[in-house]
């Protein structure tokens, strides 16, 4: 099953709808931001009722830490900030859905699924969130230059729920 397909939206980078609740803010493009981003969509989940040792918790705050990070290294621009939005729509399947955004336009990452070369330490963040999330994609910014690459995790029970972090091979 390839996550990596930005075709199954229909809209691609539109929320699910109707949006249940939700929670958004601008972090400063730093690594101390990216952290605080983590932290807080942990703190926001465990209160919606998704416990901090819960694996919906623990796998939407290691996909937040990928796009946070992605966003501090690669879409970062000199006195600008990016924004996380996190939201939980009341369809069917309840979907958690995380957005990072940020304001440079020429550095949108590529829907692959090739491993980097070797021993590389950068390139394989798109590839944990590609085997964590639902769904994933890519697309511009709505309100100004830039783009939000957005993930979304059905809720278990509900329907095709993905695997949690504990299965993810580096976790083994």
């Amino acid at each position: 099953m390839d996550h990596m397909n930005n075709e199954t939206s229909p809209t691609p980078g539109a929320a699910p709808c109707p949006v249940r609740r939700e929670f958004a803010m601008r972090f400063t493009s730093s690594t101390r931001g990216a952290r605080l981003a983590r932290r807080l969509v942990s703190h926001r989940l465990d209160s919606w009722g998704h416990p901090y040792t819960g694996g919906v918790n623990e796998t939407l705050a290691l996909i937040t830490s990928e796009l946070a990070a992605n966003a501090v290294r690669h879409g970062h621009v000199a006195g600008r900030d990016f924004h996380v939005r996190l939201s939980e729509s009341a369809g069917s399947p309840r979907t958690l859905r995380v957005e990072v955004t940020d304001t440079r336009t020429e550095r949108v990452p590529l829907l692959t699924t090739q491993e980097p070369p070797g021993d590389d330490e950068s390139g394989r963040g798109l590839l944990i969130v590609a085997r964590l999330a639902s769904r994933w994609a890519v697309g511009p910014r709505v309100d100004g230059p830039g783009k939000t690459v957005w993930a979304e995790l059905w809720l278990p029970g509900e329907t095709l729920a993905p695997s949690p972090v504990s299965h993810f091979p580096a976790n083994a």
